[in-house]
């Protein structure tokens, strides 16, 4: 009986390894027979990139993401978290993005060892699933073998066993051992079977093009550059594979000739247009800093006939939505075909930002960020290269988009599609034909106060999918120094009330959960409804169901969804104070209390010039909470005040000691409050204070500058000795000198509470003096919220003094775009044609120039100031 037993236990066992194989070999050609019928991709004598199959232009948008490697992936081991399964989640939010293009920069490190062989481990396993996972998707990759990187950022470097980390970047280059490694592993990685798609990658069809490294910063003679890469490209050609190679040519721009030489098909750009690094979001304007995305050695990639890609692109340092759709209108001025932006957080790490902490971007923790990326991937899809929008301000609406940086809007209204970051009252090009809505916010079509994205889209007539995201609330700085141990944003998976008005619905429609563990009917009332976050179909009265929860759309199934649980676990609470304020103005208090649990109440505590009084703070939209003290309480002095929670009958938290109690307890020891200056209104204001806000300009960092202070008690001199006003860029040899330099600081902050005084102020006093025992030339510009400046140079002497500029002596100057971007080749001034002239209600920064005016004789000599303080009269 053993015996026969055992014996259908191997027929099972053989018929179901038979089976296993035949699914295999069958997903096998399947795939094989997609990849032949993409074809490959091939650069013609324009520079463009083309599909083989039917000459059609290459379009491509998407991300960098890099779970398979490095920080992500330790993070994921560390946190208990199958790699596998984020990838499978953050895929699926890729392709709700709209995005058809990824890239990586492969951590060759991991993957290889001190000869270049290729060690098939962890991570390559990690990455080989995420490209099946992308193709399942309908994602092309543009992939970067060669990294150069340690495996450790931000963490320390481990000893991986990598060519990489035995020769650094540098000897990468130069060192004929480490060039054979790279040779070696190049061949190897191409050669690479991946095992989920049977396919080496040489012959992926999904794979748009190899770059051969990330960043590699030569240096040295042209011809040995050239040799360099010959080297490189030859040995990817060796494969037989029939992909475009692309090399960096954003990194000494001056060698761009020799780059081509050594036979690659097209360059790769970056850009950061708003700098690297300020540690805090960026406020105001930053429009001007994406104006435009000018090659100045353009002319050499067109003879070569090279076709443009961009690696890598963020808005590093913001939070806002509006900047990105005109950063892709830019890109396709410019002629570049398709880009990534740089980096997608893995969303199990979103909620720390550990990653990268100058960039933020996921669905779930950046909503609307990742709306304004979706706009991006419709700008690459549409609007063909080389079409010029004009000059700014005008450019900032063009073909279907349209940005706006008052309202932290971007939108794209097209026949079938509408997409908004932030509320907006535009109404759809023709509601009778769009097929899908994603936004933020409310519209003309949805009403909606959760702080999720949202989206609909059309399945059929009088149906629709509608998939809501959860809450996303930011609760720290998340651009600081970030840490696992540090949250900085949280989910919650809050109940919000919706209304679709969609003429294809009607006013009463039938609404089913449909992804897992989901299974509500909801009420519609005058199309309006209680939502939680899911995904749920929605079918107008009368129309018959003709779908299953399991139906294939798109490249997904209509019960697709994925969120993080609802991370909020204790009470966060976010107010800021303001600075000064005037006397004898109300003052509306706001503030974002986040908890499991809404509060019973909130009140305001007030202390003013010996009064007292207690306010109750009013519920507004999502989590806020104001009152608004009267102008009785705000006479000149100061104002005192805390905050007050009430989360229940016998719990109370008291900010900002944020400790539990409540003020009034006589045993609360912690009697901390927010303070804020009640000034009268022909007070000066203050603008800059070296002391407080040095650390706060955007600038680029000189080893010179110092702060000392003077003798004066609380007062201090930020010296800024400028040895060089033009220094050369080892990046661009060939760039034409500017002898300026420029840095800014922004007072939106300062002046926030002295807005209605403003009119008021007739001179600027800058406090300060020159360094090196010489006269400084140095023009002080106000920034409007526009862009334009208006400044006036004054002649600092060596003794410490106040200089006053009258503000009707203001004059239109050049508006320097700060921060700095990279790449540096980048346009220094902005470009624009605004003429509204100088409004001193609108101003957003300072701008502070050594250059104008300094003789020509004099350029090449050092230059210093000492800046103590700038304050208006």
């Amino acid at each position: 009986m053993s015996i026969l037993l055992r014996s259908k236990e191997r027929k099972f066992q053989f018929l179901s390894t038979l089976i296993f194989l035949i699914l295999i070999l069958s997903y096998t050609n399947l795939s094989a027979q997609d990849n032949l019928q993409k074809g490959n991709v091939y650069v013609d004598t324009n520079g463009v990139m083309r599909w083989e199959s039917d000459n059609s232009e290459v379009h491509g948008f998407g991300v960098n993401y890099t779970v398979p490697f490095a920080h992500a992936y330790r993070s994921a081991k560390r946190m208990g978290i199958d790699p596998k399964k984020a990838i499978e989640n953050d895929v699926y939010h890729f392709s709700r993005l709209g995005f058809n293009l990824y890239r990586v920069h492969v951590w060759d490190t991991e993957i290889s060892d001190v000869e270049g062989n290729l060690i098939e481990n962890e991570h390559l396993d990690a990455f080989d699933f995420l490209i099946q996972k992308l193709k399942e998707k309908d994602i092309n990759f543009m992939i970067t073998p060669i990294a150069f990187w340690g495996n450790g950022w931000p963490e320390s470097d481990e000893n991986t066993p990598g060519f990489s980390h035995k020769y650094g970047k540098d000897k990468c280059l130069t060192n004929p051992e480490a060039i054979k490694a790279q040779q070696n592993y190049l061949t190897q990685f191409l050669n690479h079977v991946n095992p989920y798609t049977g396919v080496a990658y040489k012959d992926e069809q999904n794979i748009i093009a190899f770059e051969v490294s990330n960043e590699p910063h030569h240096k040295g003679e042209g011809k040995e550059v050239t040799k360099f890469i010959k080297g490189m490209v030859k040995a990817i050609k060796k494969t037989g594979t029939k992909k475009p190679i692309f090399y960096n040519i954003s990194h000494g721009v001056h060698f761009v000739d020799d780059y081509f030489k050594a036979g690659i098909q097209g360059g790769t750009f970056q850009w950061y247009p708003t700098g690297l690094g300020y540690q805090r979001e960026l406020p105001g304007n930053l429009l001007p800093n994406v104006n435009e995305y000018e090659i100045p050695f353009d002319t050499a990639i067109k003879k070569h006939h090279g076709a443009k890609l961009v690696y890598e692109f963020d808005a590093a340092d913001v939070l806002k939505s509006y900047i990105y759709p005109v950063m892709a209108r830019s890109f396709r001025e410019a002629g570049i075909q398709i880009a990534t932006q740089f980096a997608y957080d893995p969303t199990f790490l979103a909620y720390a930002n550990t990653e990268y902490n100058t960039h933020y971007m996921n669905l779930a923790y950046t909503p609307q960020k990742a709306l304004s990326l979706m706009i991006c991937s419709e700008v690459f899809h549409n609007i063909p290269m080389y079409k010029n929008y004009g000059s700014y301000p005008e450019n900032l609406s063009f073909d279907k988009v349209k940005v706006s940086y008052l309202n932290n809007l971007a939108e794209y209204n097209s026949e079938d599609k509408f997409i908004y970051t932030n509320h907006t009252e535009s109404k759809p090009v023709d509601e009778n034909k769009l097929s899908m809505i994603a936004g933020y916010g409310e519209s003309t079509i949805v009403k909606y106060d959760g702080l999720g994205a949202y989206f609909l889209d059309k399945i059929d007539d009088g149906v629709w999918r509608l998939e809501v995201m959860p809450d996303a609330i930011l609760v720290d700085n998340p651009f600081g120094r970030n840490s696992p141990k540090k949250t900085v944003s949280v989910i919650n998976r809050k109940s919000h009330k919706i209304q679709i008005q969609l003429n294809n619905l009607g006013k009463e429609f039938k609404i089913e959960g449909v992804n897992k563990d989901n299974n509500k009917k909801v009420n519609v009332t005058n199309a309006s409804f209680e939502i939680t976050p899911g995904t749920y179909m929605l079918t107008k009265k009368g129309t018959e169901k003709n779908w299953s929860a399991n139906d294939g759309w798109k490249q997904n199934k209509l019960n697709d969804f994925y969120a993080p649980e609802t991370t909020v676990k204790q009470p966060w609470f976010k107010h800021k104070p303001k600075v000064e304020i005037t006397e004898n103005i109300p003052l509306t208090i706001e503030a974002d209390y986040i908890a499991p649990n809404e509060p019973e109440e909130m009140q305001l505590l007030v202390y003013s010039n010996g009064k007292s009084e207690i306010y109750d703070m009013v519920k507004a939209q999502g989590y806020s909470y104001y009152a608004t003290i009267p102008a009785k309480m705000l006479t000149a002095g100061y104002l005192s005040y805390s905050i007050v929670v009430k989360q229940d009958e016998n719990s109370f938290i008291t900010y900002p000691a944020s400790k539990e109690g409540h003020m009034f307890d006589w045993d609360f020891y912690d009697k901390s409050t927010y303070k804020v200056r009640v000034v009268p209104s022909d007070n000066p204001i203050y603008l800059f204070n070296a002391v407080k806000d040095t650390d706060l300009l955007v600038k680029e960092w000189r080893k010179s500058f110092r702060l000392v202070p003077t003798k004066n008690e609380s007062e201090a001199e930020y010296q800024m000795n400028i040895e060089k006003l033009f220094i050369p860029d080892v990046e661009n040899l060939n760039a034409q000198p500017i002898y300026d330099y420029s840095f800014k600081h922004f007072i939106i902050d300062k002046i926030e509470g002295r807005k209605k005084d403003l009119p008021l102020m007739k001179n600027l006093i800058f406090k300060g003096r020159s360094l090196n025992d010489k006269s400084c030339k140095l023009q002080i510009a106000f920034v409007m919220d526009n862009g334009a400046a208006y400044g006036k140079v004054i002649e600092l002497g060596t003794e410490i003094n106040e200089y006053n500029i009258d503000l009707s002596s203001l004059k239109p100057v050049k508006t320097v775009t700060l921060p700095r971007p990279y790449p540096s080749f980048l346009p220094y001034y902005l470009d624009h044609t605004i003429a509204s002239g100088f409004n001193i209600k609108k101003v957003e920064s300072i701008q502070f120039s050594i250059g104008p005016e300094i003789p020509e004789s004099e350029l090449k000599d050092k230059h210093g100031i000492g800046i103590i303080s700038v304050r208006l009269e």
